[in-house]
């Protein structure tokens, strides 16, 4: 697996490298990983584990330099060892850092704050609010942030790929280009916190997925974040075949507006379903946004009002 850091603070980079890179080789031999170092991006090839674990190690010594302007070869074991503890891993609830270079992403509203709390509290959350209101962006948000941190190991994104009231007809190219307008929101999020070659990367390596609902099924995913995006999509089997999709160390988060189904006519919402059938359970987190929370064009937040006064 190869990785490549932006570094954050780049004018601090001999400190965060060591007199003679002694930092860098100190990391090497500790996760067993081959490091290069260009400018402000730093490469680490090797296994999952040991690529993951230095990953989390730079992250850690880059916070650390936040209160002193050194980083001894000695400091690093135990950075480490609060790595272990967990006490390097859980950042503010209130925002996310991606890995584009002094990108911090935060809540900008009473109801995306409970939003975040939500998150960090629950193994599975849904959300449920209209157009820009930060549902998925939020969502993705967090997922890279945990990648970035190593608190799990791949992202999955996914959508029910229902045309929007119209027929596409024939599409042509192979089994990912007839998909892939379906999924372009969720590429669009990805690339407000990463590099394009860092996500290209990623999904060769498998890291990050990005998939039609469909090819969900069969599958058990453990230490990962999974998504599903435009949940008022989904039937109640969809619905059910995606949420038993859960493993262990893994966090799941569906998101919705249930004003804007594009299910054929007749079709029982998976979405409303499952809100009724699991309020109330322990570790299931439900919320809903509102107009207030839309932070899109201010035109958004009119157009949302108007449609539904209309109603």
């Amino acid at each position: 697996m190869e990785l490549t850091i932006t570094l954050r603070e780049p004018a601090k980079r001999v400190q965060l490298f060591g007199a003679a890179d002694v930092n860098l080789r100190a990391i090497r031999e500790l996760c067993s990983v081959s490091i290069i170092a260009r400018d402000e991006r730093v490469k680490l090839k090797g296994s999952r584990d040991g690529v993951s674990k230095a990953a989390a190690l730079l992250e850690a010594m880059q916070n650390y330099l936040k209160k002193t302007d050194y980083i001894g070869k000695k400091d690093i074991p135990l950075l480490i060892k609060d790595l272990s503890s967990g006490r390097d891993k859980k950042q503010s609830s209130e925002q996310f850092e991606v890995y584009i270079s002094g990108r911090v992403i935060e809540p900008r509203t009473k109801g995306q704050e409970k939003y975040v709390a939500v998150l960090e509290e629950n193994d599975l959350v849904f959300c449920i609010g209209p157009a820009g209101t930060g549902k998925t962006y939020l969502a993705v948000a967090l997922a890279v942030s945990m990648l970035k941190q190593a608190r799990i190991r791949r992202i999955i994104l996914a959508r029910p790929a229902v045309e929007a009231g119209e027929k596409l007809g024939f599409l042509p190219g192979d089994l990912q280009a007839k998909v892939n307008p379906y999924l372009r929101p969720l590429f669009d999020a990805l690339g407000d916190m990463m590099e394009y070659d860092q996500v290209r990367q990623f999904m060769d390596n498998d890291v990050i997925e990005v998939v039609p609902l469909a090819f969900m099924r069969g599958r058990t995913l453990n230490d990962a974040v999974v998504i599903l995006d435009e949940a008022q999509n989904t039937t109640m089997s969809q619905m059910l075949m995606f949420l038993t999709r859960l493993g262990h160390d893994s966090k799941m988060i569906v998101t919705g507006d249930v004003s804007q189904s594009d299910l054929a006519g007749g079709q029982e919402l998976g979405l409303s379903d499952a809100l009724i059938r699991l309020k109330g359970i322990k570790g299931i987190g439900m919320i809903r946004l509102t107009e207030a929370d839309i932070v899109r064009h201010r035109l958004v937040h009119s157009i949302v009002k108007a449609y539904g006064d209309a109603r």
